[in-house]
């Protein structure tokens, strides 16, 4: 502590002078008494003054101290933060380093992973997911995506899914025929405001696709076998019925009676071959190939079947450019393809109606059409009116069309079926351009 300096006394102010003691006894006196009682005065302030000193001292020095103290708490707390600060930044750093790998994963799983509010809104979308969903749907409300939003048949599923504690499967309405199965969990509260569902959503289409192989392959086994029986019963009394109609060709006269047995003839020997055919359903022989006028097997269709459209009461036309132009094929297997979907048309016309033979050639080859005024087909059943036991006749074992597309491709071509801009359906035919010869067109 640091004290102030004490200024002494001057000899002057404690002893008179010669000359004032000499003059006046009693003054000097006084003088004296009075220079005593300041000099008392002036001890005590000192003493005061050093005592505050002393007192200011201590304060200072425990000021000092207690600030020192004070530090060292500061630097304490200051490295209990830095510590925390430290271990806080870890932690978010860890925190950061698994959202993103958590967000990695999601973004590389094979399935969809969608979640949603309890209110609707969709907060997370992982790119399978989007996917899966199809393109990105109108938001109905601000920037946020609801579940609202998405595709009718999508949503219809998730809203299923939602109220069921099972997995779904639904087939989307697109071109591409997919299929989706959808699972669901809840996350945190239920009071439709705090929770989230979790949608896991997966392509299952090339299960689906694989399904219907299989079950189509166990249907045609199945039909094959039927077939097989119905074509070996069918096949004693049809060698009957060609054996009686020799006779009776051998027994008539008349050239008018011929070309009846003729006709009766030669539909005995497409039935012939059909029997054959449903026998070969599945492993159908190798057709004998020899060169075919397609002209004039368009022109005997419709000679074949005109008692029949007349019996009907039906208007049968044959229109083509195709006479000298050849084809290497099996004639018989072509009149089977061209009876059974001309047989068909006049099925499914109504009295009064019109069936029509069509044919011409094009640049890649030849394009032969069996069209009718009927009904048509069912938009739905278009994509599976060539499946083997698919009619939409009751009666029909289905096996028709099917053994008219396995001839058809044999041949190198292809087969095709639509409806008419009003009513009715066309069937299309089309060979390509190896399988055609224009050698006959020059005769």
């Amino acid at each position: 502590m640091t004290c102030l300096p004490t200024t002494p006394c001057s000899p002057q102010t404690l002893v008179p002078s010669p000359a004032q003691s000499a003059n006046d006894p009693d003054a000097a006196l006084m003088n004296i008494g009075s220079r005593s009682t300041n000099f008392r005065k002036n001890t005590d302030d000192q003493q005061f003054l050093l005592h505050a000193f002393r007192s200011f001292s201590d304060a200072a020095a425990a000021l000092e101290q207690s600030y020192d103290e004070l530090q060292l708490e500061v630097g304490r707390l200051r490295r209990e933060l830095e510590t925390s600060r430290t271990g806080l930044e870890q932690s978010l750093k860890e925190n950061r380093r698994m959202r993103a790998q958590l967000d990695r994963i999601l973004e590389s799983l094979p399935c969809g992973v969608l979640v949603a509010s309890y209110s609707g809104a969709i907060t997370h979308l992982n790119p399978e997911a989007a996917r899966l969903l199809g393109p990105s749907p109108k938001k109905s409300s601000g920037p946020a995506l609801y579940l609202a939003d998405l595709a009718g048949a999508v949503r219809e599923l998730l809203e299923r899914s939602r109220n069921m504690e099972c997995d779904l499967e639904a087939s989307l309405p697109d071109e591409h025929g997919r299929w989706l199965a959808t699972r669901h969990a809840a996350l945190g509260g239920s009071d439709g405001e705090n929770g989230s569902w979790v949608f896991i959503l997966q392509d299952i289409s090339e299960r689906k696709r694989l399904e219907q192989t299989e079950q189509k392959l166990r249907r045609e086994q199945a039909l094959a076998e039927m077939s097989a029986v119905l074509a070996h019963e069918i096949r004693n009394p049809l060698g009957s019925l060609e054996l009686f109609a020799g006779l009776l060709a051998e027994s008539v006269t008349d050239a008018e009676s011929e070309r009846w047995i003729g006709h009766i003839q030669a539909g005995l020997r497409t039935l012939a071959a059909t029997v054959n055919n449903v026998l070969h359903f599945h492993s159908l022989p190798e057709s004998e190939l020899s060169p075919v006028n397609l002209g004039s097997l368009l022109d005997w269709a419709q000679e074949f079947l005109a008692p029949l459209a007349q019996q009907a009461e039906i208007r049968l036309s044959c229109k083509h450019t195709l006479a000298g132009i050849e084809m290497a094929a099996d004639r018989h297997r072509l009149e089977q393809v061209l009876l059974n979907l001309a047989l068909n048309a006049i099925r499914a016309t109504p009295e009064g109606g019109s069936v029509q033979l069509t044919g011409k050639p094009g640049r890649d080859g030849v394009g032969i059409t069996v069209s009718d005024t009927g009904s048509g087909i069912p938009p739905e059943c278009l994509g599976k009116i060539f499946d083997a036991g698919f009619s939409t006749r009751p009666s029909s074992p289905g096996l028709g069309l099917a053994v008219c597309r396995k001839i058809v491709e044999q041949h190198g071509g292809t087969i095709t079926v639509e409806n008419g801009p009003e009513k009715g359906a066309a069937f299309i035919l089309h060979f390509p351009l190896k399988q055609i010869s224009m050698q006959g067109a020059s005769r």
